[in-house]
């Protein structure tokens, strides 16, 4: 059994030029962060006719997007209820008609990139609350959703039923995106440091030696794509989101489903296929903090698909809004130059490509229809704040070993051998060097 995802036997082909920068440079635009998210962009505005340079501070593709269970879907949990209650009709139905311009995007990219897609109808099932459904499906009909009600699935839990939508899809996302990176100018090893104005201080290493080289991008735009924005202060982004973990297991050989399935439930199990694989969620809590993680998928396993082989197991990190709706846009009111895509809430593939969308619109034309949407300036008033704040304060002046993002007291992660901080998700090796951000220092 490895310890990875299933997905990074497919990183570093050969055909895969590893970029370092040796020089300052002009662009139009530079983005941060050469995940799923930043690609996405990055390849938007290149065939719009814009010059962008990508940099990262590992290599491409090696962060937060390898971890992902790749579901293409809009049916993101039971958010159609939240917004619909929250901002109302409008709003919930603008993100059905990003998120379903998204997909379609995907399928359309898909038609001449070799990446294992495969069109899937999405269900979100509950084993206790059958009313949780029907009052989605009702905002469903609202906002003209075309859906589907399934009372027995194809997944080895007793259900109260089963939300579904058609048409949405499951993919390789490691082919799909090595396919657009081939195609964009960028920079690995390469560490954004500091933002000022329009110039962005980039450090690098030079090979064994390990001499660190600064160099200086300037560009009239800035996109931040680092999973967790760099940035503290504008912004208030540790205020405002959380990070949370969840674990996957591939089981080899284990039956095929009909569809890809999650529960309404956090604490619940997500399936889907890929080839041989059962790819099974769960086991999650937030990070920092103990949860159920492996164990809870190897029993699972051992119970519904006994004699049948785990492959390969990993954790992914998801960045959680207040409200539970990506924060995309500028970055904060006095940066207008700046802007962001994160707090993906666990549906970062779909996110992403909606990111893309819309950054490309406001960086090229200085708007778009979603902005208030997913403005990340939107009110901060909302019971997940006070949370968020609490959990931070009694973290702050517990004793312990402190986190250098903003002095939160970590906890020792014994199944991952991690230093995990419990109030905005950095995240250590046992050595001491910075595994996830937002810290920038090791310990």
């Amino acid at each position: 059994m490895q310890r990875e995802s299933i997905w990074e036997q497919y990183i570093n082909s050969p055909n895969n030029e590893r970029k370092k920068l040796q020089k300052d440079i002009r662009t139009d635009v530079l983005i941060i962060g050469g995940g799923i998210a930043g690609i996405l962009c990055a390849y938007r505005l290149k065939k719009a006719g814009v010059s962008c340079i990508i940099v990262d501070k590992g290599n491409l593709l090696e962060g937060v997007t390898r971890n992902t269970t790749a579901k293409i879907t809009l049916q993101h949990g039971l958010i159609y209820e939240k917004i619909h209650k929250t901002y109302h009709k409008e709003k919930a139905k603008q993100y059905y008609e990003i998120n379903k311009t998204a997909i379609e995007e995907y399928k359309r990219l898909a038609e001449s990139i070799p990446c294992d897609m495969e069109e899937k109808t999405a269900y979100i099932y509950t084993t206790n609350d059958r009313r949780k459904l029907e009052t989605e499906a009702a905002v469903y009909e609202k906002l003209k959703i075309p859906y589907i009600w399934q009372e027995d699935t194809s997944i080895p839990i007793q259900t109260c039923g089963a939300l579904g939508i058609k048409g949405q899809a499951q993919f390789n996302p490691i082919k799909f995106l090595q396919s657009l990176v081939n195609q964009l100018d960028y920079y690995e090893n390469a560490e954004a440091l500091d933002i000022e104005d329009k110039k962005t201080i980039i450090k690098t290493d030079k090979g064994r030696e390990k001499v660190s080289k600064y160099f200086t991008i300037t560009a009239e735009q800035i996109v931040l794509t680092t999973h967790f924005p760099m940035i503290n202060i504008p912004g208030g982004y540790f205020a405002k989101m959380y990070q949370q973990r969840s674990y996957v297991t591939a089981i080899q050989n284990a039956p095929k489903l009909d569809g890809m399935y999650i529960d309404e439930n956090e604490h619940g199990f997500s399936f889907r296929n890929y080839g041989d694989y059962l790819l099974l969620g769960g086991g999650g809590h937030k990070t920092g903090t103990k949860g159920g993680g492996y164990e809870v998928l190897r029993k699972f396993a051992s119970q519904h698909y006994a004699g049948k082989k785990i492959s390969y197991e990993w954790a992914a990190q998801d960045c959680m809004s207040l409200d539970k709706i990506p924060y995309i846009g500028i970055h904060s009111k006095n940066r207008s130059n700046l802007y962001v895509a994160t707090g993906f809430n666990k549906w970062g593939m779909t996110s992403a490509m909606a990111a893309a969308i819309v950054l490309e619109e406001m960086i090229i034309s200085g708007k778009s229809m979603y902005e208030q949407l997913f403005s990340p300036q939107r009110s901060f008033i909302h019971p997940q704040l006070a949370v968020n704040l609490t959990s931070a304060l009694g973290n702050i002046i517990r004793p312990g070993k402190r986190c250098t993002h903003m002095g939160c007291a970590l906890r020792w992660n014994p199944q991952e051998r991690t230093w995990d901080c419990p109030c905005h998700g950095s995240r250590f090796r046992e050595e001491g060097t910075v595994l996830e951000n937002p810290a920038k220092r090791g310990l």
